[in-house]
């Protein structure tokens, strides 16, 4: 897979409760359909060439050189089961641009598959529940309907937040 630069045109992803409707990117992790809001989304890449880094957790990966910036990969399988992901053929790395202290920060995910950039009403978002999704509630923005299923839209700052990583780190 080419590295495909995602389009920064579509409408913003709405929180829960917001009105009309986002673009959210869906992708596979550990068998767990999840989106973020494709405004967050910088391009998906082939995974590879992830340099490790010495005395990181688990759920890091290493590093990647996008053209010529140094971006963090977190494996999201890792992170939310403590399971590091097993690479197939449709693996690949989700990068992610975070404001952070007011700059701009790069960070990939490794995930096992994109799925689609869908399209969901504000209706169609629900509270994240108290329990049962397998991760940390404060991850999730929403619940999202598509087709009888939920697919769970994540919260990429609370994710992917480098205070956040650092104390799980520790």
């Amino acid at each position: 897979m080419d590295s495909a630069i995602l389009s920064q045109d579509p409408p913003a992803a709405e929180a829960p409760g917001g009105e009309g409707s986002g673009q959210y990117l869906t992708f596979s992790v550990a068998g767990q359909m999840y989106g973020i809001g494709i405004l967050a989304i910088k391009e998906i890449i082939q995974y590879g060439n992830v340099s490790a880094v010495p005395m990181m957790p688990d759920f890091i990966r290493g590093v990647i050189n996008l053209r010529g910036a140094v971006v963090p990969v977190l494996d999201l399988a890792a992170r939310f089961h403590g399971t590091p992901a097993t690479l197939g053929r449709r693996s690949c790395v989700v990068v992610v641009e975070l404001s952070e202290d007011e700059q701009d920060q790069d960070i990939g995910v490794l995930v096992d598959s994109v799925s689609a950039v869908l399209e969901i009403s504000a209706n169609d978002i629900e509270s994240p529940p108290a329990f049962g999704t397998g991760i940390r509630n404060d991850f999730i923005a929403g619940m999202g309907k598509v087709d009888g299923r939920f697919v769970i839209l994540l919260d990429p700052e609370r994710v992917l937040h480098s205070q956040d990583l650092a104390a799980s780190a520790a």
